[in-house]
């Protein structure tokens, strides 16, 4: 066994998670199927296979910035729920 039913008790308490006993015997169970899995995946024969950090090839898409105008002020506050001023007006949250 990988994973004792003491430690998923401990992780589930971290994570402010709340089982039964049915599913901390689940939980211990399953979790230790996916790291025999993890095991078995050591087994492969990696030699020769460049590292790489994500499944398929990623690259970035960059636009070409524009200058456009804004929406300026009357616009921009024309559907705010409150307004004082030239400004957005929101409920405090910090007392």
């Amino acid at each position: 066994m990988k994973i004792t039913r003491h430690q998923v008790e401990h992780i589930a308490h971290l994570a402010r998670l709340e089982f039964n006993e049915k599913e901390l015997d689940d939980f211990t169970q399953q979790l230790n199927n996916i790291l025999t899995y993890f095991d078995k995946l050591k087994e492969v024969d990696t030699t020769g296979v460049e590292q790489t950090s994500h499944a398929i090839m990623l690259k970035n898409v960059f636009r070409e910035d524009k200058v456009r105008n804004s929406l300026g002020l009357n616009l921009s506050l024309k559907n705010a729920p409150e307004k004082e001023g030239n400004c957005f007006r929101v409920p405090k949250v910090i007392e």
